[in-house]
């Protein structure tokens, strides 16, 4: 078998030839094209719920969001694997589709899910939302904001830099989709009520309510006609 293989090369040199140069033209071109990660991603189809809650403890966290997120995803189609982690402030629940199911219709099963979870949680508490298009690589680095001993910024100044300064220049980078804060204290303003003025004004805590949602509504404006102007 060998000997008439030789053969054939030998009084086919022309044919050999063109064969040998058209495998090194496909090899090459494939090369050129191959994708080439140091980290493949290997990841199956994945869709992440994510819930905010910066008052809450894991504990609280994994008994009245991550639960209830779970029970609610539990059931649909074509599901591999349902995992998640309760941390303080922030609730990530992933759910692992099998491989071969279309990214965009399992994002729209979960989609029609999360109603049903939210009916569970406390509106007071948060409101899970589904995460961007991501893979198990998605999540690669996590930093902490300090501030140096007497610099003058507590827990609030760092949670208003990150959210309005560092947050939003994190998402101007090519490749980031998501940036999640958590920890440090939302900024608040209290209304603090004086039993005495308000019986004195004959207001109730209502009014008072009413009169702080009412200033802090957006209107349109409009123009004011007097006379030729």
């Amino acid at each position: 078998m060998l000997n008439k293989l030789i053969r054939f090369a030998v009084s086919q040199r022309i044919l050999v030839m063109i064969m040998v140069t058209i495998i090194i033209g496909v090899g090459l071109y494939s090369l050129q094209n191959l994708p080439i990660d140091a980290v493949p991603d290997v990841t199956n189809v994945q869709v992440q719920v994510l819930t905010a809650a910066p008052s809450l403890a894991p504990l609280e966290i994994e008994r009245q969001i991550t639960f209830p997120v779970e029970v609610a995803m539990s059931g649909l189609p074509d599901i591999e694997e349902i995992r998640s982690v309760s941390k303080f402030g922030l609730s990530s629940v992933t759910i692992v589709f099998h491989d071969g199911v279309d990214t965009y219709f399992a994002r729209q099963l979960v989609l029609e899910r999360l109603s049903q979870a939210r009916e569970q949680i406390p509106s007071n508490i948060g409101s899970p939302e589904m995460g961007p298009i991501s893979t198990g690589l998605g999540e690669i680095y996590q930093y902490e904001l300090k501030a140096e001993p007497g610099s003058g910024y507590d827990a609030t100044s760092l949670r208003t830099v990150q959210d309005w300064i560092v947050r939003r220049q994190l998402l101007g980078v090519p490749g980031v989709t998501e940036v999640n804060s958590v920890g440090g204290l939302e900024k608040h303003y209290q209304v603090q009520l004086d039993p005495v003025k308000l019986q004195a004004y004959n207001l109730s805590m209502k009014d008072v309510l009413e009169a702080v949602v009412r200033n802090n509504e957006n209107v349109g404006g409009a123009y004011i006609e007097h006379g030729q102007e």
